[in-house]
């Protein structure tokens, strides 16, 4: 087996885009572990996002919006890097129905003025653009899940945003990356992603969370949609892999990719809030019954991850039980004794990862944990 992400990391520039978001937070983390020199860039209303700041790590922090190319263009010209995770984004479905120009701007223009200031930056070798699930036109009547050469679209403004980035990326990689031949790009499709640290309004595990610390229950809009439910490592571990190949300039791999779990581990909404309740007692919620959330969700969503099972080596590693046990016992673990378990679990699914024989798992953390650790103590700033 390769030591894929240990060689290929350590000690290179990655940017990444949103890095104080959920997910941004715990890719920091695993780059970080990895020995990456991390540069993050979020908008400046992001600084004080909890699990970003609890987190505390070591790496550069710039803040701007990602619609500013100039600002954006001096932070890639200021540090150089070799390697972007763009994960900057307007990411809610009911937030997008609010705001749908805002949503545009940033989903759409945001990735436009990325694009412009990656390909005016001769360091970038590499572009993983993160988008959604909910790319796909015919999602909800695709029953056995949607694979990349699916057409795009987009019932609600946040999805249809996120089809727009797809292909904007497409038409840049045909268009400019690889006339020019020196940028390897990709686009990423991740299922329902869940784990520590999301405190985002209208998402499942949050509102149950909320529900839990304030003993007031929350309504389940859509109890029998079902979701690809996954732990926010599962994705990451697929980004990670990927960026490895166009890292190493492997053409094959500059393509979309969709990372969720397999539809027979799919459930429901309201099972996923029943099991929740379960490895946590303090969790109420009560079933919407009759008319339908005024807004359109889609009540099915499935992907094929085939390809990235069989190109790439990825498959899910935590069950669905562990996923929910895992991030349930992170918040309430983080409520009661104000600890975060982020680096525990990172540790814990790698683990799990090297014990089914994954082929990215060899030093998955770094040669040496204590000289990658990636806590700043008490007292000391970022560096």
């Amino acid at each position: 087996m390769n030591r894929l992400f240990n060689s290929c990391y350590e000690g290179r520039k990655v940017l990444v885009t949103g890095h104080s978001g959920f997910k941004g937070a715990w890719l920091c983390l695993w780059l970080k572990r990895l020995g990456a020199e991390v540069i993050g860039f979020s908008t400046a209303c992001c600084k004080n996002s909890s699990h970003s700041r609890d987190l505390r790590l070591k790496m550069i922090q710039e803040f701007g919006d990602i619609r500013d190319r100039q600002r954006l263009q001096e932070v890639m010209a200021k540090y150089q890097p070799e390697i972007v995770f763009h994960l900057a984004a307007q990411p809610l479905v009911l937030s997008s129905y609010e705001d749908p120009l805002e949503t545009y701007d940033v989903n759409v223009m945001g990735t436009l003025q990325l694009l412009e200031s990656v390909r005016e930056t001769q360091s970038v070798v590499a572009l993983v653009n993160v988008t959604t699930d909910k790319v796909y036109e015919d999602i909800e009547t695709t029953p056995q899940g949607c694979c990349e050469e699916d057409r795009l679209g987009g019932h609600d403004p946040y999805s249809s945003s996120k089809a727009c980035s797809e292909i904007l990326t497409s038409s840049y990689r045909r268009s400019f990356f690889q006339q020019e031949g020196r940028i390897f790009s990709a686009t990423a499709r991740a299922g329902n992603v869940i784990g520590g640290g999301d405190w985002s309004d209208n998402r499942l595990i949050p509102d149950l969370i909320r529900s839990a610390v304030t003993s007031k229950p929350v309504l389940i809009r859509n109890p029998h949609s079902v979701r690809p439910w996954q732990h926010v490592l599962e994705p990451l571990a697929g980004y990670l892999m990927l960026g490895q190949r166009l890292i190493e300039k492997k053409h094959l791999f500059e393509a979309a990719w969709n990372f969720g779990p397999a539809k027979s581990v799919m459930h429901d909404v309201g099972t996923i809030a029943a099991w929740a309740r379960s490895e946590w007692s303090a969790i109420q919620f009560e079933q919407q019954a009759g008319a339908k959330h005024q807004k359109h969700e889609a009540s099915f969503l499935a992907l094929q991850s085939g390809k990235a099972n069989r190109e790439l080596g990825w498959s899910q590693v935590w069950e669905l039980e562990q996923t929910i046990k895992h991030t349930v016992h992170w918040y309430r673990d983080y409520s009661e004794r104000d600890r975060l378990l982020t680096e525990q679990q990172l540790e814990q699914y790698v683990e799990d990862a090297s014990e089914k024989k994954l082929p990215w798992t060899i030093s998955a953390l770094g040669s040496t944990r204590e000289r990658l650790s990636p806590f700043v103590r008490a007292g000391q700033g970022d560096g």
